[in-house]
C-alpha cells in the first residue's frame, strides 16, 4: 500500500435501494482489509434488513439520531459518536426518527464488496 490522500468528493453520493445514499470515501483492491463510507439515512426512512457476509461493518454517528436493530440485541436509540459494531452475518437496519439527515461512516474490514451484501 501507497500513502496517499483522499479528497471528500461531495458529487459522488449515489442511492442504494436498501434506502440511503452512499458516498464511498475509501474502497479499492490497493486497501483490501478496510473500506469507509459515508451512509445519509433521510428523515423519517427505515433501511431495509440486511446482512454481510465475511465482512464485519461499524457504524460510527456523525450527524442525527438513529433507531439501531442489529441481530438479537435489543432496538437501541444511537447518537452522535456512537459506534455500532454488526459481526459477519448479523441481520441490521437503521431507521432515522428525526427531522434532519443521518449521517455516519460504514466501516467495513475486510472492505466492502457487493458479493457480500444479503437483502433479508
Amino acid at each position: 500500500m501507497k500513502e496517499v490522500i483522499k479528497q471528500f468528493a461531495h458529487d459522488s453520493e449515489y442511492y442504494i435501494l436498501e434506502g440511503c445514499y452512499i458516498n464511498e470515501l475509501s474502497n479499492t483492491t490497493d486497501d483490501p482489509e478496510m473500506s469507509i463510507a459515508q451512509a445519509r439515512v433521510k428523515p423519517g426512512v427505515t433501511t431495509q434488513w440486511h446482512r454481510l457476509k465475511e465482512t464485519t461493518e461499524r457504524y460510527v454517528i456523525l450527524e442525527g439520531k438513529g433507531w439501531v436493530e442489529i441481530g438479537g440485541l435489543a432496538p437501541c436509540n444511537v447518537t452522535v459518536g456512537d459506534v455500532v459494531i454488526i459481526p459477519p452475518l448479523c441481520r441490521q437496519r437503521i431507521t432515522n426518527k428525526e427531522q434532519i439527515d443521518l449521517v455516519f461512516l460504514a466501516i467495513c474490514t475486510p472492505r466492502f464488496k457487493s458479493d457480500v451484501y444479503e437483502r433479508i
